[in-house]
């Protein structure tokens, strides 16, 4: 079976993640309901005549998605795949809202039109002009991993040789007034939260895009050798161990090989159990958290992917992240776990390309 390397990597995200020196300046932040992403200028790569007619989730993975192509030095992909859990919600609820307001009737159709989950990826494929398989997962916090493991069967295939995949997700603030009725999304006076240790159920909210580029040839600029995916919509806490074990198993690894552990907790008391469990499995690797930086939403696992790419290439683990004090001195396999609230699983094994 052929390698599927990721040859580059771009962010938008609450941290300043577009910045190079970003690995050193990585702050945690624990003290609000939602987490904004640090945007950037967009007229600097949108014209402004587009910008106005874009959600928020088009113009982040617009720039996102150009950061990346341009680090791989790819100019059209032989594919586009994107993951998103909520889409672009803003139109969304921007349609709704005249439906309501107009009874029903005189409804013009663009925000209806935009607001369909596939228009992130149909945009960038307007922007490039590209012609290629085009194709949106939308599977909670498992959209990104769909995403990733189409790209890795595509260029297994021989059907693709470099695959733009991405994911993206924004905030809206009726669904956030929603999230936070239906206890999804912590209560104030819950904050600032130890994520770590939390003893209340919700979460804080965040946004972001991530985008990378797949290929199966390595260059100057491959972060990681993409391994293997393993994606469950349901595990049973007792079940962890077995969960992880067999997919180890599988690439013919032990507990004591994955030099990393990147772990999803978010700061939800009940879910966040899962990765305590996962936790007490690797009692020689570096153990690693991120949603106290990116937040929780459906594709907060394309921050940690995006991290865990920076530090197989740099060698490096950010201090804020780390939650032991294991630190090897090669990091070689990085092993990421995420599920959102206790639901879809996914394991990610990237490798040291």
């Amino acid at each position: 079976m052929s390698a599927v390397y990721i040859n580059s990597a771009a962010c938008i995200s609450a941290q300043d993640t577009l910045n190079e020196d970003f690995f050193q300046n990585l702050q945690a932040v624990n003290s609000g309901q939602v987490l904004k992403a640090i945007e950037p200028v967009y007229k600097e790569f949108i014209p402004p005549a587009m910008i106005r007619r874009m959600s928020k989730t088009v113009k982040m993975s617009s720039v996102a998605s150009h950061y990346a192509l341009k680090e791989a030095g790819i100019e059209n992909p032989d594919a586009i795949i994107v993951g998103t859990g909520m889409g672009c919600s803003q139109d969304s609820e921007k349609f709704l809202k005249n439906v309501l307001d107009n009874n029903e009737e005189f409804l013009t159709p663009t925000y209806f039109i935009q607001s369909t989950h596939n228009t992130v990826a149909g945009q960038i494929a307007l922007g490039l002009q590209c012609h290629a398989y085009n194709f949106t997962y939308v599977n909670t916090s498992s959209s990104l991993e769909f995403s990733m493991l189409d790209a890795k069967l595509q260029i297994i295939d021989d059907e693709a040789e470099h695959v733009l995949v991405g994911s993206t997700d924004e905030q809206t603030e009726r669904t956030m007034n929603l999230y936070e009725l239906n206890k999804t999304i912590k209560k104030n006076e819950h904050f600032p939260v130890d994520y770590l240790h939390s003893t209340t159920e919700g979460v804080a909210w965040g946004e972001g895009a991530s985008f990378f580029v797949l290929g199966k040839d390595k260059k100057d600029s491959t972060y990681a050798q993409l391994k293997d995916i393993q994606i469950s919509n349901t595990v049973n806490p007792d079940e962890i161990k077995q969960f992880i074990e067999k997919f180890l198993a599988k690439n013919n690894l032990a507990f004591n090989d994955i030099d990393a552990v990147i772990l999803g907790f978010s700061g939800d008391a009940k879910s966040d159990a899962y990765y305590t469990k996962a936790m007490d499995l690797f009692t020689d690797s570096s153990l690693l958290y991120y949603k106290h930086l990116s937040g929780e939403f459906n594709t907060a696992s394309g921050f940690s992917t995006f991290i865990a790419c920076h530090t197989l290439k740099n060698q490096e683990i950010p201090e804020v992240m780390l939650i032991n004090q294991v630190k090897k001195e090669r990091i070689k396999n990085i092993l990421l776990y995420n599920h959102l609230l206790g639901n879809d699983h996914s394991l990610v094994l990237l490798e040291k390309a």
